[in-house]
């Protein structure tokens, strides 16, 4: 009985320190969120990757094995990171670490694209992207278990909504000065470069105000620490949770339906051209659709949960790749990165949030790091074959498989998915997480 006391009154301490710290943290995430935000997103846009390899190759094969590297690193590291996660009572020095390195991957593109050419700027390239994949593999589970201890349920989507709204503004404002003026104002691949650079720049200042700006509670209780060998031998416990299950693999789905997405920029380019003004234009339209739209998503999902945003943002998704690829015109082509951009910003806030409102507090990060391995596992073959389909195939026919992709997602999630928020059935007991005073017990994440 003391012994749940105790518990008890750890776990009141924890709830007490979230709330005195809410605002303070609110604030890092924020401002980390934002400028963070606007320098990945000139990135991993699907505009700037794809267009940069293609004008460095020519090849739609190596477009899609450059998204595939992106991908690759993520497969085994958020795994072996998340074991080690989740049985620290601190993890903000290892984010702080893993955020650093991704920022040396952004610099190194920015440094290969002024110094070198060739076949050694092509190697240079991707093995920068498979270094990036790799940490953001591992920064994926810090940042969201980050979230997770010092946000609360009711907040999260506010503020990822305010902090994708404005560091998706800022990057709107920015991918279209890159692309015409950057990129379309200069010759060779020089533009780039600047525009990975300004990435660099913008991504440390967010991760320097985070480092200085939050402050981390210890939890009740922590997870006993394991073999890796046999962490991964709990995996069926996790996928027990039947919404959880059919979760992932409609998350998986999604991802699939994501191996078209290199390919937007250049199916556009092949009915109105690729100049560094539409390269800009469609940055804009992307991001600024994807920006915009964070307030109505974060809205949504805080007030009815994030179930209705996934079903919503994966409609929208849908829509926006029938219409560029039925109608060749424009304004349909700029509407449609609208709802390429509204979609995905509605299916990163809904897949984010969700996994993170199943099963109990102590697994946020094995469920963050197997989510993450599923989502890089499909995206670096993803990307690479819808290369090969791209190229031998055409377009339209890879567009078609994303459509299908995305019908499957949208149909596990309303008919087999419940609103982990409205659950009523009883959480699983884990005899693997134990607190400081060794009852066992592990609360329920929120």
């Amino acid at each position: 009985m003391a012994d749940v006391a105790t518990l008890a009154e750890r776990e009141a301490e924890y709830d007490a320190f979230v709330a005195a710290h809410l605002r303070r943290n609110f604030v890092g995430h924020f401002v980390h969120g934002m400028l963070g935000l606007t320098g990945f997103r000139l990135i991993y846009a699907p505009t700037f990757i794809p267009t940069y390899i293609h004008r460095l190759t020519g090849s739609d094969a190596l477009v899609g094995l450059g998204t595939s590297l992106l991908q690759l690193g993520a497969i085994v590291s958020p795994i072996l990171s998340a074991s080690r996660f989740e049985t620290q009572p601190r993890i903000l020095p290892y984010a702080i670490r893993t955020g650093t390195m991704m920022r040396v991957c952004i610099l190194g593109l920015a440094m290969s694209g002024w110094l070198l050419s060739g076949h050694a700027l092509l190697f240079a390239t991707l093995a920068c992207f498979f270094l990036l994949g790799t940490f953001n593999g591992i920064q994926r589970v810090a940042f969201q278990m980050l979230m997770a201890k010092v946000i609360p349920m009711n907040r999260r989507g506010r503020l990822q909504a305010w902090r994708n709204m404005a560091g998706g503004l800022i990057a709107a404002g920015l991918s279209y000065v890159a692309g015409r003026w950057l990129i379309g104002g200069r010759p060779g691949l020089e533009g780039y470069a600047d525009t990975f650079f300004l990435a660099f720049v913008l991504t440390s200042l967010g991760l320097t105000a985070l480092r200085f700006i939050m402050v981390e509670p210890v939890p009740a209780t922590l997870r006993a620490p394991m073999r890796f060998a046999d962490r991964i031998k709990t995996f069926p416990t996790l996928l027990a949770d039947r919404d959880y299950r059919w979760f992932i693999l409609a998350e998986a789905l999604c991802v699939c339906a994501r191996i078209a997405g290199p390919f937007y920029i250049l199916y556009a380019g092949q009915q109105i051209g690729l100049s560094g003004r539409v390269i800009g234009e469609l940055s804009l339209a992307y991001l600024g659709a994807d920006t915009l739209s964070n307030l109505l998503w974060g809205h949504i999902g805080d007030r009815t949960g994030y179930r209705a945003t996934f079903l919503g943002s994966t409609g929208l998704w849908a829509a926006a790749v029938a219409l560029l690829l039925l109608v060749h015109q424009p304004w349909a082509i700029f509407v449609a990165f609208c709802g390429l951009g509204a979609g995905a910003s509605g299916y990163q806030m809904s897949q984010q949030t969700m996994v993170l409102e199943f099963g109990e507090r102590a697994d946020v990060a094995m469920r963050l790091a197997l989510s993450t391995t599923i989502e890089g596992a499909i995206s670096t073959v993803g990307p690479l074959l819808g290369g090969i389909v791209a190229t031998t195939l055409g377009y339209p026919v890879l567009m078609t498989a994303s459509l299908l992709f995305l019908a499957g997602s949208f149909v596990l999630i309303l008919f087999k998915v419940t609103e982990p928020r409205r659950r009523t059935t009883p959480w699983l007991d884990d005899s693997n997480a134990v607190s400081d005073t060794g009852d066992g017990s592990s609360p329920r994440c929120t």
